[in-house]
């Protein structure tokens, strides 16, 4: 038994039959120069760490020291759900939002904003937290195996309710209309896929086929495949192609040019339109400002 647990007072050190099972934080210093530390009138100082003991069947378990409290405190009109509540989800800040997601099973207000903040100067923005799974939230002390969970399943509810089919199905004859209808799909990956589109003859999306999914800089394809899965497809007039580039540069490598030149000689071959493949990647890190390449419109198809 350690130190700490040998240091609490004899009241504690056997609890009450309505105390055990139950965690209690002393306020008793930790560390060699505990006895230096409290006052002559023998009450123990609030230390900067709290001692945890765990009570159960009348003996003392010492686990060490809890998290120290925030070293600042916070309104309770300033805290996110009041916040949320007086001004409306987009008037809070992207910290704010994620501590309404890590408040609660222990976490306060004021912890769950700090971890927030955290979060977000360790990813980079909360974009960047898209790429993140279970695993990597875990990394951070103050977020268990449930609360990563939680983390990353949001992240996913938030990519699926931006690509759910409306009422009707979207028109993709144009690059940009598809680079904006796979954009929440594609972001946040870290490697490359290929997407095949099924057309109706009027160019209204049928079904978005995953065809393949692959390295880091590299998502082979083949004619063959795409028209396959086109062909099994009912109503299938036409098609489209897209990849992402997780680096966010959509300018083509000579594999892409390659493989887009098979696909329109393919497409000739058994009579079916291809409408473009479109590259995805983003604004900031294309050089030309837009975040797609469109093969249609480079003249290649």
């Amino acid at each position: 038994m350690s130190h700490q647990a040998r240091s609490a007072p004899s009241s504690l050190s056997t609890a009450p039959a309505h105390q055990r099972g139950r965690t209690v934080c002393l306020g008793v210093p930790s560390g060699a120069n505990a006895r230096e530390q409290a006052p002559a009138t023998g009450h123990f100082v609030r230390p900067r760490a709290r001692t945890c003991v765990w009570h159960m069947n009348q003996i003392t378990f010492d686990f060490g020291e809890c998290s120290p409290e925030p070293d600042f405190t916070m309104a309770v009109s300033e805290q996110p759900p009041q916040r949320l509540e007086n001004y409306g989800t987009a008037a809070v800040s992207d910290t704010e939002l994620l501590a309404m997601i890590l408040q609660g099973q222990g976490i306060c207000p004021t912890k769950a904003v700090a971890l927030g903040s955290q979060l977000i100067a360790e990813a980079g923005s909360i974009h960047a937290l898209l790429t993140w799974g279970a695993p990597e939230y875990r990394r951070l002390k103050g977020i268990g195996r449930i609360k990563a969970l939680q983390l990353a399943a949001t992240a996913e509810i938030a990519r699926r309710m931006m690509t759910q089919r409306g009422a009707s199905a979207p028109l993709l004859n144009r690059a940009d209309l598809i680079a904006a209808h796979l954009a929440p799909v594609a972001a946040g990956l870290t490697i490359e896929k290929f997407w095949v589109f099924c057309l109706t003859r009027k160019n209204r999306l049928i079904k978005r086929i995953e065809l393949t999914s692959g390295t880091a800089t590299a998502a082979l394809a083949h004619p063959r495949e795409v028209f396959r899965a086109a062909v099994r497809e009912p109503g299938t007039v036409a098609v489209a192609c897209a990849h992402n580039h997780p680096s966010g540069d959509p300018q083509p490598s000579a594999a892409d040019l390659h493989v887009t030149r098979l696909i329109r000689e393919a497409s000739k071959a058994i009579d079916m339109d291809f409408i473009d493949h479109v590259i995805v990647g983003r604004p900031e890190a294309d050089p030309n400002g837009v975040g797609y390449y469109s093969f249609r419109e480079a003249g290649i198809i």
